[in-house]
């Protein structure tokens, strides 16, 4: 039997032209840049995943340093984090069992152990799955909710948008909106990342006097405490704004666990 080592010589002797060498070599090279690439992805994931993670922190640390007297709260709490918690969707209910600071929450989304298909008409935000479980951020002292932070997520004109959703403790005011991931027209779609519409939602109401949540991003300038100016030239973004707020305050969303905290008197 020939050795590898006589085999891979007398492929090397063949002309430079030679159909079958000229298909090896694209072959060999093809292989080992796809092996490269797939070694890099893997060694490089924990470390992406640390960037991305510190990257999310900073821009939470960066929202909550908005919210008039929070850091103040925090002091008074003796905490210099919000506290992490995980929220059963489903029931409304927070999860016991999971360590919140390893929940990821777009891989139990892509999950099928660890998530459900959303129907069609409930699916306003674009998302078609969602995870069963998500974390909310709760600042609270002396037994009283001060704060709640809600991570939302949903499809915008280009890209999905992530944003940071904060409540003041009557769960229906908006303390702060904060765009930390989206990938939009720059100059147009981009723009709700900037602080200058970030500065338009506090305040804000997220549901009437029946409980309805009307919240909405309209075109033109806003004329009441339920409504957020919209982005000119940016309708399909702005709309993708709307649409997410609205699903994960509805029932597919936080609404069953808001509703809870509520009957509860936090």
């Amino acid at each position: 039997m020939a050795s590898p080592i006589a085999a891979w010589r007398r492929f090397l002797a063949r002309p430079n032209n030679d159909r079958v060498k000229t298909l090896g070599i694209a072959f060999i090279v093809a292989f080992c840049a796809a092996l490269l690439v797939s070694t890099a992805s893997v060694l490089l994931k924990p470390r992406q995943q640390a960037h991305i993670e510190a990257a999310r922190q900073a821009q939470l640390d960066r929202m909550l340093d908005t919210l008039p007297g929070l850091r103040d709260l925090m002091l008074e709490a003796g905490v210099d984090a919000l506290q992490t918690r995980l929220v059963d969707l489903g029931t409304g209910s927070f999860a016991t069992g999971i360590d919140p600071a390893t929940f990821d929450l777009r891989a139990a989304a892509q999950d099928p152990a660890t998530s459900i298909d959303l129907p069609p008409e409930a699916d306003i935000a674009g998302l078609k799955r969602r995870a069963t479980l998500a974390p909310v951020y709760l600042l609270e002292s002396e037994g009283a909710l001060k704060v709640i932070v809600l991570p939302v997520e949903g499809a915008g004109y280009q890209s999905t948008i992530r944003a940071y959703l904060a409540l003041e403790a009557d769960l229906n005011t908006i303390a702060a909106l904060t765009i930390y991931e989206q990938g939009d027209t720059p100059g147009l779609g981009a723009r709700i990342a900037e602080p200058a519409w970030a500065a338009l939602w506090p305040g804000k109401q997220i549901a009437d006097e029946t409980g309805e949540v009307v919240i909405s991003v309209v075109r033109g300038q806003a004329t009441g405490p339920f409504e957020v100016d919209g982005i000119a030239g940016a309708t399909r973004t702005s709309n993708g704004v709307n649409d997410m707020l609205r699903f994960w305050l509805g029932p597919y969303g936080y609404g069953p666990f808001l509703e809870t905290l509520k009957a509860e008197g936090l």
